[in-house]
């Protein structure tokens, strides 16, 4: 999640290899394997929706038509449709206590939703995961690990069964795993029961960041944005929610474009759409590198969502399919509109 400030320049964009295919000055899909085709349609190209922010994260499409997103640093969560633009949902919305220094990434960072449709959020500088009831108080899921508190948590995602699945790496902190305000020794990916019980699953990333499902639920995909090991895991998740030993799906830690292994989704397919170094990654479940997105500014997450011009048309009914990727990139909002959907949660 945290890394330069500075934007991915459009001139490394246009000297990709002439595999791309560009839709306009500031976009590039680059193809790696054919099958990267089947999943756009003639008509793809990524659309900026929304800027003027800091560093955005954590995007979530509610069946309303309203996109949720984070704004890290201003300590915000802002939501979004057509023609009404971005406004302020909530503030303070990841730290509630004194002034922290400049530059700290303080503010709230991945959202999803619960089957009832409230919002879940992952409290950078309140080092918490907490859910947001419908009258507008706070419930607390976890904010503690065998007496210790957590980290900073980073990304979320609920499993069928009700458990959450959370990150958290040390972002929140002021100086990460050196920080005397941190007390676990590790960086970890958590399992919350239902009955408010939460397990560790590994403690092996150094910095475990987005995660996703695939589609029938057997296996956890995680991503860890360490720059010295840019890697996205596969684990076999196990009948009783736990996991099995990781396996490395693929490594990326060689590249040297902006941008690390971040947040991901996966379509109905199973094929994974990750942030990744210079833009969104697309594997095949196999692990195969279909293809790349490159945008204006580096990813860092991205949901499944609506295709609408209007307020009227963005709800997403019974059925319909959520066939439009909103990505958080750095200063602004943009979508891309697939041949391939995914799901709202």
């Amino acid at each position: 999640m945290k890394s330069s400030w500075l934007s991915c320049v459009l001139v490394s964009v246009l000297l990709l290899a002439g595999c791309a295919r560009q839709n306009n000055a500031s976009a590039v899909f680059e193809r790696m394997d054919p099958a990267f085709d089947a999943l756009l349609r003639p008509e793809s190209e990524v659309e900026l929706v929304a800027t003027g922010f800091v560093f955005t994260e954590g995007p979530v499409y509610r069946r309303d038509g309203v996109l949720l997103f984070s704004d890290i640093p201003v300590n915000a969560i802002y939501k979004w449709s057509p023609q009404m633009g971005a406004s302020v949902f909530r503030r303070p919305a990841g730290y509630d206590g004194p002034p922290m220094p400049e530059g700290s990434y303080i503010g709230p960072n991945g959202l999803t939703l619960d089957k009832e449709g409230r919002l879940v959020i992952c409290e950078h500088g309140n080092r918490r995961v907490t859910r947001l009831e419908q009258d507008g108080t706070l419930t607390v899921l976890a904010d503690r690990y065998q007496g210790k508190r957590l980290n900073s948590p980073n990304d979320a995602v609920f499993k069928s069964d009700g458990a959450l699945y959370f990150t958290d790496p040390p972002y929140g902190l002021l100086k990460q795993d050196e920080d005397p305000a941190k007390e676990l020794k590790f960086n970890g990916v958590y399992r919350r029961n239902p009955d408010g019980t939460l397990v560790l699953l590994t403690s092996e990333l150094s910095r475990p960041n987005g995660l996703a499902f695939s589609p029938d639920e057997k296996v956890l995909y995680v991503a860890n944005s360490d720059a010295a090991r840019k890697i996205w895991m596969r684990y076999e998740v196990k009948p009783d929610g736990t996991l099995g030993p990781g396996q490395v799906f693929y490594d990326a830690t060689a590249r040297k474009e902006e941008g690390a292994p971040d947040g991901m989704k996966v379509d109905t397919n199973g094929n994974l759409y990750c942030t990744g170094p210079g833009g969104i990654w697309v594997f095949s479940p196999d692990g195969k590198h279909l293809g790349t997105i490159h945008f204006p500014q580096v990813p860092a997450n991205l949901a499944w969502g609506k295709y609408a011009k209007t307020h009227e048309e963005s709800p997403l009914g019974e059925g319909e399919k959520a066939d439009t990727l909103y990505v958080t990139a750095r200063t602004a909002i943009y979508r891309v509109r697939l041949a391939a959907s995914g799901v709202v949660p």
